[in-house]
């Protein structure tokens, strides 16, 4: 069989949430162990997991897309097998084992917190036709081990089987070969890459050949990111996180900073209050595997509708008509009957009643499946807002933000940081509030500190979605989207409540899904929902709100999980022909990859981490087409240098010679290490900053 391996990338991809651009490979020099037999894995009942599958082949992750599945990265390919990253219940873990699929590794359970590949013809090619261009040749150290990134694109794009490898060579001579594969995006052709490679020392050369003949020069890896941040004096402070924290633990700790350095901070208040951690309260009445209608409180359950009553009951009496009474909490249904005494009242007679009779208090629609069909003598069903998180207090957020500084009045150059944009990426707070407390606590002893926080003003915002956290801590970790719920008719099931909610980060008003961008979604149950229109909601208007209200905020820096990404604009590009969001001119591209080298390297120093040459870049290159993202808006709207992380680089493990996921809330050590090394990147932020602003003065 043909060693070929290939992944396009399409529209339908709009369900994928934070991703992975290419697959698990090993160097000639280190090849991987033979697969051992993959123990069987099980979920419990009802219970969601984030697993990671090898599928039999494109054409099994082209099924899971277009069932809706939660994709949470790009698959990567070995082999001819893909590897997918899904956020699967136990039920459908079943179903895809059933399909051939292989669970391979458990990233986290809920306990725990493309084209087709296809053979064709050959394009009939002369070999000085194909022509091999090194985009990316580099090479680094980590934690003692050498690894290799390779990018190269062929002339002859339009040729979807040409193999690619390539050859390195160390010093003392040693050489080994791996092969690339081929990487499309929305149908177009971008080049051929591998993720890092695993080599016994420093390449010092390295060349491309091609099935088709075509040969590249030889050319020298460069060092990434061959920066190093200044070293910490002896006696600095660090380490402020213990623990993973809630939205409530974040409040905490924010006005525990303002008590604690009134000198140094502002406790902001964001203007647009959140719904809070509430729902309406819904009740089955009937048997939702039979005949039932979903009767829903029109107020949040907490404003006294959680355990409301609703039944239905038989008149015992001849040619009655549908009535309804609604006495002590208890809503009462008297069906209809025919003369002979026999109820006649369907399903659907029931819930337009309720809501006709009761506009103020109810809303009732037919289960799917129940449409039409007689309604039973039922009840009383208990009507619940199916919240778990008793200690959350159910009302409005105020979201809030801390402004530091030795000089808070818009004189200096500005920094936001800002995190928690999706709810179930429990590290990315840890991050921003692990950089503020360094900023805080250091000020004092710490003269490279005061010299920043005298030259710079830092906007932080630990969480931007406090009540989709709250529901992620409380009731479903996999929780990506804030509480709204736009959702109507049959998508209001509360069987549905864990796919309801808005993604903030599809919000927003540049290159969004209302201008018919890519990666964004009309459907409400969609994970990339981009809500009723453009700043829907309250949590993406928090942020443009403290941007606007501070222009001379001038960087930004948008944390997300996980991957191990360091990205920038254009965001976004429109499916026909791959159009992307206007790019950066050639000086301000440079400028967001020198600034990425010193930020990449910032963290780098903490434990050995480096974020990958190929998922650093553009948004819309190096990860996927995101409508509607945040920092596209600050960027093209506001002017303000933007970049994002996706913290929670994949791991090597030597073992097994293979990089290995850590998922959205991996294990609290990991968590930790994530926010000690990320908020040494945001402080380099804070340096770059100041640097510029003193070249402008």
């Amino acid at each position: 069989m043909s060693s070929r391996r290939r992944w396009a990338a399409t529209a339908a991809t709009a369900v994928l949430t934070v991703g992975l651009l290419t697959h698990p490979g090993a160097s000639a020099a280190a090849p991987p162990s033979a697969p051992a037999t993959a123990p069987e894995i099980a979920l419990d009942p009802g219970q969601s997991a984030l697993i990671r599958f090898r599928l039999p082949d494109e054409a099994a992750f082209q099924q899971l897309v277009a069932s809706g599945a939660d994709v949470a990265t790009r698959p990567r390919t070995t082999d001819g097998q893909v590897m997918a990253d899904v956020v699967v219940t136990s039920a459908e873990l079943a179903a895809l084992t059933r399909r051939g699929a292989v669970a391979v590794q458990v990233i986290q359970t809920e306990a725990d917190g493309a084209r087709r590949l296809a053979e064709g013809r050959r394009s009939a090619r002369l070999a000085g036709e194909d022509t091999l261009q090194f985009l990316q040749a580099y090479w680094w150290t980590s934690n003692g081990r050498t690894f290799l990134q390779t990018q190269v694109a062929t002339s002859a794009s339009d040729d979807p089987d040409v193999e690619i490898t390539v050859t390195w060579t160390t010093a003392d001579g040693t050489t080994g070969s791996y092969p690339l594969y081929r990487f499309e995006d929305s149908g177009e052709y971008q080049y051929h890459v591998e993720v890092p490679q695993r080599l016994p020392a420093k390449p010092v050369k390295v060349s491309a050949t091609s099935s088709l003949g075509g040969r590249s020069r030889v050319v020298t890896p460069t060092a990434w990111p061959n920066a190093t941040p200044p070293p910490l004096p002896t006696g600095y402070q660090k380490d402020f996180i213990d623990a993973y924290m809630t939205p409530i633990d974040i409040r905490a700790r924010i006005q525990r900073l303002g008590r604690q350095y009134d000198d140094l901070v502002d406790v902001v208040d964001l203007p647009r209050r959140t719904q809070g951690y509430r729902r309406t309260a819904a009740a089955y009445l009937g048997d939702p595997a039979a005949a039932a209608v979903v009767v829903e409180s029109v107020k949040f359950g907490d404003q006294g509708m959680n355990g409301v009553q609703v039944r239905t009951v038989d008149p015992g009496r001849a040619n009655r008509p549908l009535g309804a009474t609604y006495r002590d909490r208890v809503l009462t249904v008297s069906l209809a009957t025919d003369a002979g005494g026999k109820v006649i009242s369907t399903t659907d007679d029931v819930a337009a009643f309720i809501t006709a009779r009761y506009p103020q208090r109810f809303t009732a629609f037919v289960e799917e499946g129940s449409a039409g069909v007689p309604m039973p003598v039922t009840g009383p069903a208990r009507l619940d807002d199916g919240l778990a998180g008793s200690e959350v207090p159910q009302r409005p957020w105020t979201v809030q933000a801390l402004r530091i500084g030795a000089v808070r009045d818009g004189s200096k150059v500005g920094v936001l940081a800002y995190s928690q944009e999706h709810a179930r990426e429990w590290a990315t707070p840890l991050v921003t509030l692990e950089f503020a407390e360094r900023l805080l606590a250091n000020y004092a002893t710490d003269p490279a500190t005061r010299e920043l926080l005298n030259s710079v003003e830092v906007f932080v915002i630990p969480t931007v979605n406090p009540d989709g956290a709250n529901y992620s801590f409380n009731d479903y970790n996999f929780q990506r989207k804030n509480l709204v719920n736009h959702c109507t008719g049959a998508s209001r099931d509360p069987a549905l409540r864990n796919s309801w909610g808005v993604d903030i980060n599809r919000n927003y008003t540049v290159g969004s899904y209302f201008d018919g961008y890519v990666g964004g979604s009309p459907n409400c149950l969609s994970g990339t929902y981009a809500g009723t229109g453009e700043l829907s909601e309250a949590e993406s208007n928090n942020v443009i709100a403290l941007a606007k209200a501070n222009p001379h905020i001038k960087y930004a820096l948008n944390v997300h999980s996980y991957g191990g990404y360091f990205m920038w604009s254009p965001g976004a590009y429109k499916a026909a022909g791959r159009v992307t969001l206007p790019r950066p001119s050639i000086d301000e591209a440079k400028y967001f990859q020198d600034s990425a080298r010193r930020i990449v390297g910032a963290i780098s120093a903490s434990r050995g981490t480096v974020t990958w040459p190929a998922y650093t870049g553009p948004v819309a290159d190096v990860l996927y087409s995101a409508a509607g993202n945040s920092a596209d808006q600050l960027y093209y709207e506001l002017g303000i240098a933007a970049w994002d992380f996706e913290v929670g680089n994949d791991i090597w493990n030597e073992d097994t010679q293979q990089w290995e996921g850590v998922g959205f809330q991996p294990p609290f050590d990991e968590a930790h290490a994530e926010s000690q090394e990320y908020a040494d990147g945001l402080l380099e932020l804070v340096r770059i900053a100041r640097d510029s602003a003193a070249t402008t003065r």
